[in-house]
């Protein structure tokens, strides 16, 4: 039986069964609910943010990816995924079943804070465990089927997900035990889902018409990318500011850390961009700006205000000039989720083993940590290094592992039909549209899309980089890159 009683200050008390007594502070709860909140609206915004990104066609598809994920992620961290990740009992790389069916999870001290019940912790904990999956199911898109997502997702969050959570945050974890810094999620969110998209993406190999003006067109609803952007960076504040797991000066900076990244990352994507076509792309802006949530998730209880600028302008030129892999290397990453996520996580990760602060860390009262380069603890980069490289081999090879398993089993292969991809997922997969008019017949012929796309050979959210002809007639500076 749970024993609650409150003190004279109305803070709440809970007694174990041994009877040994928890003091939790009222606005310590209500900040870390609000945030699970805040992260929760960002599941729906990046289904808007992909889903402006892609053909019309398309569109729907991934904004019921994004509620589809949360709803089987809500009963996978029920069933066993809490337990797997942060059991107390379990080894370095992966929990046991101690709360499995969340038995025992209520009014005790969570493994991640003891300023925090672990019923708390469990709720917020489990939005980063459902958006996660969604990020890296952006590379299904305009080609994969939408029913075997739900087994995926299932099964990738207890093979992937689960462990790279237990070895970044639970005490017993490898990284954790060898000093590695990640406040919210460089490694398990944005490592293992970029290279997971990345995985996806040489699975299912190119879309028809691929470096071909077939593909040429532009995103069909930028103002939904607009939104999407705007309801993942206000949801960030609860995603990094709610990792501090307390309201205290250390949340604080959190946040303001993540605001100045965001917008930096923001400015110096459109910028990079600016230089090509001489327009002020809104798409260019809000890749960059999440390029720099992303690099600033691992550092973002570690590092100051001055750093958080770097963080940007690094996450904004590394991530946008990494989107010319896919044209390197020969793969179809529809929206460009391993250029933003895990060079952007590496990047953040990286960045942190240099400027992380003890004085910093120290905002909560709590935690002490020996620092990055700025104080002198030169191995926290190799700590960092290991941590990356761990979570971005392990989360490629496993979803490789899971995808072509599910391949041999007919009812579960991932790759769709050549008839689903001409009509559209949404046609054919769901008998749904995004909007009332969707235009088939226009998509098919790309009367529209490929106009004044001249060496466009992707869509999404980034195309080859090349300087536009008629700068070079007007006499403004730069050579094709």
């Amino acid at each position: 039986m749970v024993n609650i009683t409150y003190d004279a200050s109305g803070s709440i008390v809970y007694t174990d069964e041994a009877g040994t007594q928890t003091v939790y502070q009222n606005g310590d709860i209500a900040w870390t609910l609000a945030s699970t909140a805040l992260v929760f609206i960002m599941i729906p915004g990046l289904g808007y943010f992909y889903s402006g990104l892609l053909r019309r066609k398309n569109a729907l598809s991934m904004i019921y990816m994004s509620v589809m994920t949360l709803a089987v992620v809500s009963f996978q961290w029920f069933f066993w995924g809490f337990s797997l990740a942060f059991s107390e009992t379990g080894s370095p790389f992966i929990g046991d079943l101690k709360y499995f069916g969340m038995k025992g999870v209520a009014g005790n001290p969570s493994i991640g804070s003891a300023r925090i019940p672990s019923l708390a912790f469990s709720i917020y904990q489990l939005m980063f465990a459902a958006i996660t999956p969604m990020l890296a199911l952006g590379a299904v898109s305009e080609r994969g089927r939408l029913g075997p997502c739900m087994a995926f997702v299932f099964i990738w969050s207890t093979l992937v997900y689960d462990p790279i959570a237990c070895w970044t945050w639970n005490s017993n974890g490898w990284s954790f035990v060898l000093g590695g810094l990640d406040f919210a999620g460089g490694s398990p969110v944005h490592i293992s889902s970029g290279s997971a998209a990345l995985a996806i993406s040489i699975y299912l190999g190119k879309r028809k018409g691929y470096g071909t003006e077939r593909l040429a067109y532009k995103p069909n609803n930028t103002s939904y990318v607009i939104l999407g952007t705007a309801l993942l960076w206000f949801g960030w504040f609860g995603f990094n500011g709610g990792s501090a797991l307390s309201a205290n000066l250390r949340a604080a900076m959190a946040c303001t850390v993540t605001n100045l990244a965001a917008s930096t990352g923001g400015l110096t994507w459109m910028l990079w961009d600016y230089r090509i076509e001489r327009k002020w792309s809104a798409v260019g802006f809000c890749s960059g700006a999440i390029a720099g949530l992303v690099a600033i998730t691992p550092g973002s209880g570690f590092v100051g205000a001055p750093a958080a600028v770097l963080f940007g302008v690094m996450a904004g030129t590394i991530c946008n000039f990494a989107t010319q892999l896919k044209f390197i290397f020969g793969y179809d990453d529809t929206l460009d989720i391993f250029a933003s996520h895990a060079i952007g996580g590496v990047v953040g990760n990286l960045l942190t083993g240099l400027f992380a602060q003890a004085s910093v860390a120290g905002f909560d009262g709590i935690t002490v940590i020996p620092g990055g380069w700025l104080d002198h603890h030169y191995i926290q980069l190799g700590y960092q290094l290991a941590d990356s490289m761990g979570a971005l081999s392990y989360s490629f090879v496993m979803t490789t592992i899971i995808l072509w398993v599910m391949h041999f089993i007919p009812f579960l292969r991932m790759r769709g039909s050549e008839e689903a991809e001409i009509v559209g997922l949404d046609e054919y997969d769901m008998g749904e549209f995004a909007y009332d008019y969707v235009g088939i017949e226009q998509e098919l012929g790309h009367e529209i899309e490929t106009k004044n796309m001249m060496g466009v050979t992707t869509g999404g959210r980034e195309p080859r980089h090349h300087m536009d002809d008629n700068s070079l007639e007007k006499g403004q500076p730069g050579e094709p890159v």
